[in-house]
């Protein structure tokens, strides 16, 4: 697995104010607040918008391709998710937004519930036949699996070791397409329209793949006031869509799981907090009788993404409304497609967080560590620019910081003072 050299969360320090907003809702522990302003620690990063959500001032936001990306090939191919057909009010099948997105300048679409149905029957196969550690974790979100990779290197093993279907989609359309076209494979250009910057930066550096065959990532909030333009103008409308209530449930936290049909010793969770309380509890081993575990760091799943339009809740009512007259599924898996959705490159821990290269080194500066965070108030207000006094700790440990940053010491020295020069009144 490659680390995003290019990262779709980007910060502008010109909007930022210096508030600790976001530090406190990192994750990984990946921002800082240092002269005034925020620092994202890039190696750190797992592009999961957290931060974009809640900054107040609009400091941080998330790098996507605009429209005109289209210009760069000569057949272009659209990557609608599930959750994109839930932006939109009264709509009663998917087929009007498909048709849209040939208005808009697209020569073809292939939903990524397509695919996703195919990875469900994939997972389903993987399930009966693998000895993989159980139970078996999703990783179908890249956020999800990047803060495996960072924060729990014990649970590698777990990870599904699949594709996620926007992957195989983007490689099934392009299949298609030059079967169709007769072009070359560099003329044909798979566009997804991403709901959240994580599955940006799984384009660039791409997970359990050697390279991505997604060309571009168009944000949903981008595309939207031009869709909606342009399924005004739709008139007969086709039956375009390939995909039934499996595929359309991945769009929902809960869905992928539900998909599986074969077992319901499953569990889902959806929110980056909970995510995290699940994963330490599976790494504490407190989970013994579940097959498969579906993460979400959005919440809500993919229609909770920061790069979408509709609230949320909304759109997980108007999924139910969308998916009660489809059909269960629409696709199967093929000998061919059962080859191209196994990974083809590994994924490995990635030991941004550790304090050291080597054993002995990390049990000193942990050593040193500890010690430190004994001075510390243990207030984790983040006034020192670092979300916890432990993550202050572990700073001055790597020479990043120093113990005088602390704002609640330096008061209490500066009362101590005072006190004894007579003047604490």
């Amino acid at each position: 697995m490659q680390e995003p050299s290019v990262h779709s969360v980007t910060l502008n320090r010109e909007l930022c104010k210096g508030c600790i907003n976001c530090i406190k809702r990192c994750p990984t522990e990946a921002i800082r607040v240092r002269d005034g302003k925020a620092i994202i620690i890039s190696e750190r990063c797992v592009d999961c918008g957290e931060c974009i959500r809640i900054c107040p001032h609009h400091a941080k936001r998330a790098v996507s391709d605009p429209m005109d990306v289209l210009n760069n090939y000569k057949y272009k191919i659209a990557l609608p998710p599930p959750s994109l057909y839930v932006q939109f009010n009264n709509l009663d099948e998917p087929d009007v937004v498909l048709a849209g997105l040939l208005r808009l300048g697209f020569d073809s679409v292939f939903e990524v519930s397509r695919a996703a149905e195919l990875v469900s029957e994939a997972t389903r196969r993987f399930l009966q036949t693998s000895d993989l550690l159980r139970p078996v974790i999703s990783s179908a979100c890249p956020a999800v699996t990047r803060l495996i990779c960072v924060r729990f290197p014990q649970l590698m093993d777990h990870i599904l070791p699949l594709i996620a279907p926007i992957e195989l989609a983007a490689r099934l359309a392009k299949d298609e397409a030059v079967k169709k076209t007769g072009l070359p494979r560099e003329d044909i250009g798979c566009i997804f329209l991403t709901p959240c910057p994580a599955k940006v930066s799984a384009i660039r550096a791409p997970i359990g793949s050697k390279q991505s065959e997604v060309d571009a990532a168009v944000a949903v909030k981008d595309v939207y006031p031009l869709l909606l333009s342009a399924m005004k103008k739709v008139g007969q409308v086709e039956y375009l869509a390939q995909s039934g209530r499996i595929g359309l449930g991945w769009g929902e936290s809960g869905g992928e799981a539900a998909g599986l049909m074969t077992t319901e010793s499953y569990l889902a969770a959806d929110g980056v907090e909970n995510v995290i309380r699940v994963l330490s509890d599976l790494e504490d081993e407190k989970y013994h009788d579940l097959d498969f575990v579906e993460l979400n760091a959005c919440s809500g799943g993919c229609v909770g993404g920061v790069l979408q339009v509709e609230n949320p809740y909304i759109a997980k009512a108007k999924m139910k409304h969308l998916r009660r007259t489809m059909p269960v599924s629409r696709n199967h898996l093929t000998d061919d497609a059962a080859a191209l959705v196994e990974w083809d490159d590994e994924v490995v821990y990635n030991p941004v967080m550790e304090l050291g290269e080597t054993r002995a080194e990390r049990f000193a500066r942990y050593a040193k560590m500890e010690e430190i965070l004994e001075t510390l108030p243990g207030l984790d207000c983040g006034s020192c620019g670092a979300p916890t006094c432990q993550s202050m700790a572990e700073d001055v440990v790597r020479g990043f910081s120093s113990v005088n940053d602390c704002t609640v010491l330096m008061r209490r020295r500066m009362e101590a003072v005072l006190r004894a020069l007579g003047k604490d009144e």
